[in-house]
């Protein structure tokens, strides 16, 4: 009689504990790792795998997700599982919803925080925001166990949404809050850590605003949080050895450094674990990331006895634009009140983009630092710009032009051949349609700014571009996956939907790895599994005996000749009703087990267990589960 439901045969396994891959049989009963080694008995089992030649895997971590509106809609998460994700990490950046949808008196808070901070469309958030039954954190995590989940979740408390729970929308973004207010947030927390919530989110981006008027200029609350109500928060959160996400505060470098000391267990009598965005070599300035790990050697120090890391993205940072609509033009006044108007406002869109004030504006922000004959053009050439949006019309490429002609093509090119053709050389044009594209343009091209103009002005949001803002090429990507003080993650999963597709970031981390070798391999799974569970103190990235039976069998040989960038695609999504960046490569995931089933096949996609019923659960944090049953007993 079988004794296994499953027996994985000869694969090559890195376990997470960063030991080197070794050939051997994992065997899995009730999903859970019963046995491993060489040779272990096929009859034993109901169901026997060949996996000579693939890696099996921990399901891998993917610790910054914004999938807390996803998974109320579509619970099966399968464009992260598909990936060999089996464990997400929601509540980031002060968002979330383990509050419900807090609506009151015609606020919709959901709407107002999500919108321009994770771009995604009001009409997405609130199908989602309809599915919310709850209104505390408690029964956020209950609800957990009514969803057909697919990967395991944990969630952070979001500070921008703790604010609104205590003060309301209008308050939390226009005074401080008062004493009563702020024991009642202490309150809120402490008990959100006795659940096994895995700490507290907060945001610094300057460029992080509301949607819904009147508020289009206002940043989202955690923002109008002073140093004294994070310290005493974050004092909870400490209490528990739990985790402080975090975004700085770049605009100030010194007040950055400031806040980043909460992490300080010399200062504040015991260290603060602290996951903070992010370390990538930046296209506008390529040194900054060494910047912020030069500040987390410093407080990780033992002078100072801190917890403090930087989330590492695993692959090239390419962003896309549908017009301005992107989280990268948020940082300039000009376009983030484009951006601030209506999605279908295009009438509203217009008046601005003719305003001569306003236009004077944007040509100042888009050539700012780039005019050569300036400090800011001085600071920028030394990769100290004082803004990091990407303007240089080289590095801007359409993909998803008006004209079918310039996909593949940068600003520059198109904009050249634009420019002669309006002195009168109409030979330059190469097609008809990119003729008539020309013979639209009605203003003088004086530079790359005109261009843009004309671009809105003609095109508004139906013209894609990208630019690659960070880890170009992946020339130091690897190199940050694996430094002392950084922790892959800042996917940004579920957000962003138009603009960007990172699931694939913990395979293009492997597929790096491989290219320096197995023991480079083995350091990696790491970094993507175990590491992070500890950190989150998380059950979950290890594929120990005992362990449940989460697991990912890849195809190595599929990783040399896989290119991200070429699989990235905009899909339409039925459960969305919209459409949404996505990166499906073939071939990579082999399978994908959850509590020992399978739920993703690389050939034939879900299976018919995914979404169809409990696979994954709600995490708790490391002790949560010990500290609840003696609140009970004290009680």
């Amino acid at each position: 009689m079988a004794q296994w439901d499953l027996l994985f045969s000869g694969a090559t396994v890195f376990d997470g504990e960063g030991t080197p891959g070794r050939v051997e049989d994992v065997a899995v009963n009730s999903g859970v790792i019963v046995a491993r080694g060489l040779n272990l008995p096929h009859d034993a089992a109901k169901k026997v795998i060949d996996a000579k030649g693939k890696w099996l895997l921990p399901g891998m971590l993917d610790i910054h997700t914004h999938l807390d509106l996803e998974v109320e809609v579509a619970p099966a998460l399968d464009e992260v599982v598909r990936h060999g994700t089996t464990t997400v990490l929601v509540g980031n950046c002060s968002l979330g919803t383990c509050f419900g949808a807090q609506e009151s008196e015609g606020q919709e808070p959901i709407v107002d925080c999500f919108t321009r901070v994770e771009n995604i469309p009001k009409a997405v958030l609130r199908t989602c925001a309809k599915k919310m039954t709850w209104d505390n954190p408690e029964d956020y995590l209950a609800h957990f166990d009514t969803l057909n989940l697919g990967p395991n979740i944990a969630a952070f408390v979001p500070h921008s949404m703790l604010r609104i729970e205590v003060m309301g929308l209008e308050a939390s973004i226009s005074r401080a809050p008062t004493e009563v207010e702020l024991q009642k947030m202490e309150a809120i927390l402490e008990g959100a850590m006795k659940l096994g919530y895995l700490g507290l989110s907060t945001d610094g981006l300057p460029f992080h605003y509301l949607s819904n008027d009147p508020h289009t200029e206002k940043r989202i609350p955690t923002q109008f949080a002073s140093f004294n109500e994070l310290r005493r928060l974050l004092k909870v959160v400490r209490k528990y050895d739990r985790v402080w996400q975090t975004t700085p505060i770049i605009e100030n470098h010194l007040k950055a450094l400031f806040y980043f000391t909460l992490t300080s267990g010399r200062l504040f009598g015991k260290p603060l674990k602290t996951s903070a965005l992010s370390a990538m070599e930046m296209t506008a300035a390529p040194k900054s990331a060494k910047l912020f790990l030069g500040v987390a050697k410093l407080l990780n120090s033992k002078l100072l006895d801190g917890r403090l890391h930087f989330q590492a993205l695993g692959t090239n940072f390419r962003v896309w634009s549908d017009g301005i609509v992107s989280p990268l033009f948020e940082e300039l006044s000009s376009t983030a009140e484009l951006i601030a108007l209506e999605y279908d406002d295009y009438e509203g869109r217009q008046r601005l983009m003719w305003n001569v004030e306003w236009v004077a504006r944007f040509r100042k922000e888009w050539r700012h630092g780039r005019t050569g004959d300036d400090f800011a053009s001085w600071k920028a050439r030394r990769g100290l710009p004082d803004s990091l949006v990407i303007r240089e019309p080289e590095k801007l490429i359409f993909d998803g032009a008006p004209c079918a002609d310039w996909d593949g093509e940068s600003f520059a090119q198109v904009m050249s051949r634009a420019q002669l053709f309006k002195s009168g050389d109409r030979s330059c044009a190469r097609s008809d349609s990119e003729r008539e594209a020309f013979d639209k343009i009605d203003i003088e091209l004086r530079d790359d700014a005109d261009f843009v103009l004309h671009m809105l002005r003609t095109y508004d949001k139906s013209f894609r571009f990208y630019a690659d803002v960070a880890n170009a090429e992946n020339r130091s990507t690897l190199a940050f996956l694996l430094h002392e003080n950084t922790l892959p993650g800042f996917n940004d999963s579920g957000a962003h939907i138009t603009n960007m597709a990172f699931f694939d970031s913990n395979l293009m981390s492997l597929k790096l790895a491989k290219e320096q070798g197995e023991d480079v391999v083995a350091k990696v799974v790491k970094r993507l599994t175990k590491d992070p569970a500890d950190i989150f103190g998380l059950d979950a990235g290890s594929l120990v005996l005992g362990a449940r039976a989460d697991m990912v069998l890849i195809n190595p040989d599929a990783l040399d000749n896989w290119q991200s960038d070429e699989t990235r695609e905009l899909v339409y999504r039925d459960i969305f009703e919209h459409e949404q960046m996505v990166n499906r490569p073939d071939g990579i995931v082999d399978t994908v087990y959850i509590a020992g089933e399978m739920v993703w096949d690389g050939v034939h996609g879900a299976t018919d267990v995914l979404g169809k019923k409990p696979l994954g659960k709600y995490l708790r944090s490391a002790d949560a589960d010990v500290i609840c049953e003696q609140t009970e007993a004290a009680a």
